[in-house]
């Protein structure tokens, strides 16, 4: 029997495990796999909006990914902190690369490598032998001096041989090659490090160690905490500064995933004048801020204009035009009861402001509604094109495709295109007493949309993800909404429907036909009746819909189309009676008869089949304003920007040298051979190139003189 013995395998020392982590963190390969996950968190953070609230990621992405992306912090990327914690190990391993690879590559630029034998320079791809007449000695003189000439940096070494005393020149050039690969992983090193001194890191840090927190709150600035305040002396921070005009600020806002930090300015900023120009299509070619600097220290007040792409610096910090917003327009609304009863009444505000307002001014009921005064447009440039984009303001509402999703029939195809600036427009939201709101927004003027007969454009929306959807109410002839608020109330009013309906038969049939008056009388009175909403006509609902319900259940579907055409003659002629009637009970002239009339009358009925729709018992009319714009400033303190331009400038050079100096080396040996010298000769170079091949017959041909 035989027995082998194995030794046994011992576990491995700390030393060992340590000096594995170091090759791991020093190596290349960990470096490039974490500068590719770098890159693909930062694709991501390119492509998924940053900072944005909660509730749009659900709008956008649903509840489930939603949670997902702000349990990775995909939401704020640069600043979560496996990306900052990436970065760092970046940093680390270049770093530890650098220090493992430098010592050995400027060894190796520093050596001539002239010790290298007779035998190892035939190995060698380019190589060559020849025969000189001149002696060993004057013949590496000869060479040497040939080759420093040309720039080569060379070193002559002497030595005994059997036949006598040999010579080895040694020469090299493009040492800068190597000088390329630690300008280049030096230059990686610095702009990590840029970056997280330009990053969230700091202000980070000062929330781990030095007790700050956001900020979740609401209310004043000046009554925020200190605890979430960061000192002027903050060497880092990123934030956003609006100063309405007239007023001033010293504090920006730094945004996080989980609330907001308040950063203190040595300075504060104060907006004299707030300049913006647009191009006819509404778009702004150019907004700049006239500003005063105050200095907190020293107590100068400084002039400045701020402009996009022309920064103002002072103490270090960078002030940018970011974008401009409202500072606090004062409005005058005009209440509007949809149902045409009732009486108007005014209300003033402040955009961003609030008014309580109770419901039964306009509805008969005791709840209260807030209006909130959301925004102020002054221009609205629109394309009233069919099918294309709006070329305003990409915060404007192109007209064409938002009145698409639309109230009921109250939108047609118009062909006519036509840019235009269609006046102020007022948004403001209905906020209920259990706190549900909808949006609304309305054009203060009326919009000529090729009808025949400006429109008001009401529009609403549920959710702030959706669209706006427009209500078109048209003008009358003194260009108010009167008429056909008028026309409302009457549809209304059984006592003015009956009416109305007398009339309208009295001038469309014979006088000698009793009988067919009284027809027309009870068809168009249960149609009025119905288009109305009134329950005692058997319909369900209002409009155009409760009367087509109430044909397809009474009419043959062979009968339906020509019933229809003679119910909506019908309801077209007693709403001209209704308007005829609302007139003269005003003390109006008659309406002129015209093209205009009948637009009038067209848009009328589909604006009576849809208001029904109209979630709001009333609307709000921009009557006045007073615009006061606010500027919106980005203020950085940067010390990372020249640590990020040097590695800039560094990883230019680097890849310069990297990818367009070449090095070589060159090796001549002599040999005595009688009384010239035998030569053999190589070449090595960093990259085998046509360049190489052309460069080793030169030489060869210039030094041994053979081709």
């Amino acid at each position: 029997m035989t027995a082998s013995a194995q030794a046994p395998r011992l576990a491995p020392t700390s030393s060992e495990r340590l000096r594995s982590a170091y090759e791991l963190l020093s190596s290349m390969r960990f470096a490039i796999a974490l500068l590719t996950v770098i890159c693909i968190a930062s694709v991501i953070g390119t492509i998924l909006k940053q900072h944005e609230p909660a509730v749009n990621y659900v709008n956008q992405f649903g509840p489930f990914w939603s949670q997902l992306f702000l349990a990775l912090k995909l939401n704020a990327v640069y600043s979560a902190w496996w990306f900052l914690l990436i970065l760092a190990f970046l940093v680390v391993s270049t770093s530890l690369c650098i220090a493992r690879n430098t010592p050995r590559f400027i060894a190796d630029m520093r050596s001539y490598k002239e010790n290298i034998r007779e035998q190892s320079l035939q190995a060698f791809h380019h190589r060559g032998r020849g025969v000189l007449p001149d002696a060993p000695a004057d013949a590496a003189r000869r060479i040497g001096q040939a080759l420093a000439g040309a720039g080569w940096k060379v070193r002559l070494q002497q030595r005994a041989t059997p036949k006598g005393e040999g010579w080895m020149v040694a020469a090299k050039a493009g040492a800068a090659n190597k000088i390329g690969y630690i300008a280049a992983h030096s230059a990686i090193v610095l702009v990590c490090l840029g970056g997280l001194l330009d990053g969230d890191l700091i202000v980070r840090a000062q929330m781990w160690f030095g007790g700050k927190a956001p900020y979740t709150g609401g209310g004043m600035i000046a009554d925020v905490p200190a605890q979430h305040r960061l000192g002027a002396t903050n060497p880092t921070f990123r934030g956003n500064l609006m100063v309405a005009e007239g007023t001033t600020s010293g504090t920006a806002i730094l945004s996080q995933s989980d609330g907001i930090l308040l950063q203190e300015l040595p300075f504060s900023i104060e907006l004299k004048k707030f300049v913006v120009e647009h191009y006819s299509t509404g778009m702004p070619k150019l907004f700049a801020s006239d500003i005063v600097i105050h200095d907190h220290q020293t107590g100068q007040a400084v002039p400045a204009r701020v402009e996009v792409n022309h920064p103002v610096s002072w103490r270090g910090i960078e002030i940018y035009q970011s974008s401009f917003d409202d500072g606090g327009s004062r409005v005058k609304l005009a209440a509007v009861p949809m149902d045409g009863s009732g009486k108007r009444f005014e209300v003033e505000g402040v955009i961003g402001g609030n008014t309580q307002l109770a419901r039964g001014a306009a509805a008969g009921g005791d709840d209260k509604l807030t209006l909130e005064y959301t925004a102020l447009r002054v221009i609205n440039v629109e394309n009233m094109a069919d099918g294309s984009r709006s070329g305003a303001d990409p915060r404007k509402v192109d007209l064409r495709n938002s009145i698409t999703a639309r109230l009921g029939a109250a939108d047609k195809t118009v062909t006519k295109k036509e840019l235009r600036n269609v006046g102020p427009s007022i948004t403001y939201k209905l906020r209920d007493a259990a706190g549900q709101a909808r949006e609304f927004h309305n054009y203060m003027l009326p919009v000529d949309l090729g009808e025949g007969v400006p429109l008001f454009l009401l529009g609403m929306r549920e959710n702030p993800s959706d669209a706006f959807r427009y209500l078109r109410v048209p003008a009358d002839a003194e260009g108010t909404l009167e008429g056909f608020l008028r026309l409302r109330a009457a549809l209304a009013d059984p006592a003015q429907r009956e009416e109305a309906v007398r009339r309208y038969a009295r001038s469309a049939t014979d006088p000698a036909r009793p009988e067919v008056a009284q027809q027309l009388v009870a068809s168009a009175g249960q149609a009025l009746a119905l288009f109305a909403g009134d329950p005692a006509a058997g319909g369900k609902g209002a409009g155009l819909a409760a009367v087509s319900e109430y044909l397809e259940a009474r009419v043959p579907e062979a009968e339906r189309s020509r019933a229809g055409e003679v119910v909506v003659r019908i309801l077209g002629g007693a709403l001209f009676e209704l308007v005829e009637l609302g007139r003269e009970r005003a003390g109006l002239k008659p309406l002129e008869p015209g093209e205009r009339t009948q637009a009038f009358m067209a848009q009328a009925l589909l604006a009576l089949g849809d208001v029904h729709l109209y979630p709001a018992p009333m609307t709000f009319e921009l009557k006045d304003f007073q615009q006061v714009q606010a500027s919106v400033f980005q203020v950085t303190r940067s010390p990372g920007r020249n640590v990020v331009y040097l590695g800039c400038l560094l990883l230019i050079v680097g890849i310069f040298a990297m990818l367009y100096v070449r090095e070589r080396r060159l090796w001549v040996w002599l040999s005595p051979s009688g009384s010239g010298s035998d030569a053999a000769m190589a070449l090595s170079s960093s990259r085998k190139t046509l360049e190489t091949d052309r460069e080793f017959d030169r030489l060869r041909t210039q030094l041994l003189g053979s081709p």
